[in-house]
């Protein structure tokens, strides 16, 4: 039997966002399929030998000294990169080299975000990237050999099919809404964005989400008060019957971040049959197809123009079809397992 270890960065459970429904998922769905799946302890003695590799989440700085260390001490693993930028492979390659070059002129000692993700990338035995965009990001601008590169895409739960609009529509009785789930205070969410196209929709808005304190924050909030049609929901976590029915009972869905790759709630969202309105950026074309009304989240007018195409849309089974075909979480575990396979020969 496979036994795995899988580490992701100490702030995954204070977020509580994609990267730990990811990993959470992910252990799940490789358990239903036979392998030993346990979460790295800090405060324990790591017994390296009693695994067969390790998964790592994020190719970040946090993740770094991680990587460094498996890598000296020769044991296997594999990175979910979830990792993106709107620089092209060619600007990354240049800023890389550019890297190289202060180093040698300083005596080293100087790092970038894009050079500490290569390092990763490069220690790693296998980088799974969650989109082809992002995959290309690897290859392309990081210099990552494409045969360690699999694409494994994010992934989501099959309740979300089930769910009914009652109990969100019993306890908030707002009908026809715009549905946003995210955290309110992240720039790269572009909540502030979608504030400002709501002011061109005639309905209402449900944000659903953590609020993370700041200047950001604070200007949203200010927008929000000035919306009566806003609703701000906090403290709704990711298997609570309630957001299941919010994603149900709201027929739209935005989410028009500066990049997502491509977005768990916008799958989820899909998956219990809203019109999902997406950033046009990070990969999300590969989830979405056909089906998704991609926005340019640098643009109030075509958010605006992307919502009122949604409401006018009428509701269709095709996302939701897609979705359960292609991006269910014992798929992702499918993917995830052939990963290691390849890794471990």
């Amino acid at each position: 039997m496979m036994r795995v270890c899988f580490i992701a960065q100490q702030s995954v459970r204070l977020v509580a966002g994609g990267p730990w429904v990811q990993a959470q998922e992910t252990a799940q769905a490789l358990t239903s399929a036979g392998v030993t799946v346990e979460w790295f302890n800090q405060w324990e003695p790591f017994d390296a030998g009693k695994y067969d590799l390790v998964h790592l989440f994020g190719a970040n700085m946090m993740s770094y000294d991680i990587a460094v260390r498996l890598r000296q001490f020769g044991v296997p693993f594999v990175v979910s990169s979830i990792f993106f930028t709107l620089r092209s492979p060619r600007q990354i390659r240049l800023a890389l080299k550019a890297e190289r070059l202060l180093q040698r002129g300083v005596g080293g000692g100087f790092r970038s975000d894009f050079g500490i993700t290569a390092a990763v990338c490069h220690a790693a035995n296998a980088v799974l990237p969650n989109t082809t965009a992002e995959s290309a990001i690897i290859t392309g601008g990081f210099g990552v050999e494409p045969e360690k590169v699999h694409v494994v895409p994010n992934g989501v739960n099959a309740r979300f099919a089930n769910a009914t609009p009652e109990l969100f529509l019993q306890q908030y009785g707002i009908q026809n809404a715009v549905l946003n789930v995210g955290h309110i205070g992240s720039v790269r969410k572009n909540v502030l964005g979608l504030l400002k196209a709501m002011q061109r929709v005639d309905a209402p808005l449900v944000l659903i989400g953590k609020i993370q304190r700041g200047e950001y924050a604070d200007r949203c909030l200010e927008l929000a008060k000035k919306n009566p049609r806003v609703e701000i929901i906090e403290g709704v976590a990711n298997d609570s019957p309630l957001l299941e029915s919010a994603y149900s009972a709201c027929p739209v869905f935005a989410l028009p971040s500066f990049f997502e790759t491509p977005g768990i709630a916008a799958l989820e969202a899909g998956l219990a049959e809203a019109t999902v309105v997406i950033t046009q950026h990070g990969g999300t074309r590969d989830y979405f197809g056909s089906d998704g009304i991609y926005v340019n989240p640098s643009s109030t007018n075509s958010i605006a123009n992307g919502i009122n195409k949604a409401l006018a849309t009428p509701p269709s089974t095709g996302l939701r079809q897609r979705i359960e075909k292609e991006f269910l979480w014992e798929r992702v575990g499918e993917l995830t397992l052939l990963a290691y396979r390849r890794v471990l020969g």
